[in-house]
């Protein structure tokens, strides 16, 4: 899909295959790129997290906050440290009171959003400290620190789940919780972390948001769970959980980015490209919940049909009938 996206683009636009408007792309898509780290842990585990949006508003404004008044490594650490404090809230809820994931993120996304505007007094907060607005503004080696953030981090996340114990833990839990459980593995301890490691992702892509615009805004991440949430199922997740792959999810995200950016060249409406992104999604959701009976279909009409006989030396060979030797 990534493919013909960018081939059809590339012939529509001769600006999409430029090397400053693909920069643009991944430093457009490293956000939700993020976000969607952590969302591909949680719905491997077939859990879904609505809160992530939230964190990452909620999460700015204290970084914001705490680096006008400490400086920056403080304000680092304060983030980092609420965006995995909201994870383990969420874990908890969800592995303790047996709540189940939707409704328990939906009220922590309701809860965040609240406690940013009061906190902020619903006012956007200025960022001027220069070291902090290099993680969104810098570029390294020609490309831009968030572009280098995000492969950063799915190199890290992609190795924890793909060559670990605790990825193979998070995988069998998705797959089949209860035999997780009577195989030893801590399945309330897995998901825990899971919500963990995508509260910690939310703060981290907050500090990219903040840093670009020079500024915490409450509102800021407003409809980007939900945007996390298409790029995982793009990418090949499923929501029955146990089945998925952090490269997947990397390019649900790039298709993402770049279906937006192409429809900006082409000046599509903003209303129309709403419109593309759902179909694109409903696609994809179809084609996960139906692999199964496509794959059969396709060995349908591969398979010889009934009426054609086999080949003359596949025959059977029967035995000759002993003749009797008495009449009936």
């Amino acid at each position: 899909m990534l493919l013909l996206v960018g081939v059809i683009l590339s012939i529509a636009s001769p600006v999409f295959l430029t090397s400053t408007n693909l920069l643009n792309v991944g430093l457009a898509t490293s956000v939700v790129a993020l976000l969607a780290i952590g969302q591909t842990y949680v719905i491997i585990l077939a859990e879904i997290d609505l809160s992530v949006g939230a964190a990452l508003g909620f999460s700015s404004v204290v970084t914001a906050l705490v680096l006008r008044d400490h400086g920056l490594l403080p304000a680092l650490a304060a983030g980092l440290g609420v965006g995995a404090a909201v994870g383990l809230v969420n874990g908890l809820l969800i592995t303790r009171t047996r709540m189940p994931s939707f409704i328990a993120t939906l009220a922590m996304m309701s809860i965040l959003s609240g406690m940013t505007l009061q906190l902020a007094d619903g006012n956007p907060i200025g960022v001027g400290d220069y070291g902090f607005q290099g993680i969104g503004q810098d570029y390294l080696a020609g490309i831009p620190v968030p572009v280098w953030l995000m492969l950063a981090g799915y190199a890290l996340f992609g190795v924890l789940l793909a060559r670990t114990g605790f990825g193979r833990f998070v995988y069998a839990t998705g797959d089949n919780l209860e035999a997780a459980r009577l195989s030893g593995i801590r399945t309330r301890r897995v998901k825990v972390l899971a919500f963990v490691i995508s509260g910690l992702l939310a703060a981290l892509g907050g500090f990219i948001l903040t840093a670009r615009l020079s500024t915490a805004e409450p509102t800021a991440g407003t409809g980007l769970e939900l945007e996390s949430i298409a790029a995982v199922i793009i990418g090949g997740t499923s929501l029955a959980g146990g089945r998925g792959k952090l490269l997947g999810t990397l390019v649900g995200a790039l298709v993402l980015g770049v279906i937006d950016n192409g429809m900006n060249l082409l000046d599509v409406s903003p209303f129309l490209q709403s419109v593309v992104k759902g179909v694109v999604i409903l696609l994809a959701v179809f084609l996960d919940r139906n692999v199964d009976a496509l794959r059969s279909m396709v060995a349908w009409r591969r398979a010889p049909l009934p009426s054609e006989s086999p080949a003359p030396d596949a025959l059977p060979v029967s035995s000759p009938v002993p003749a009797s030797r008495h009449t009936p």
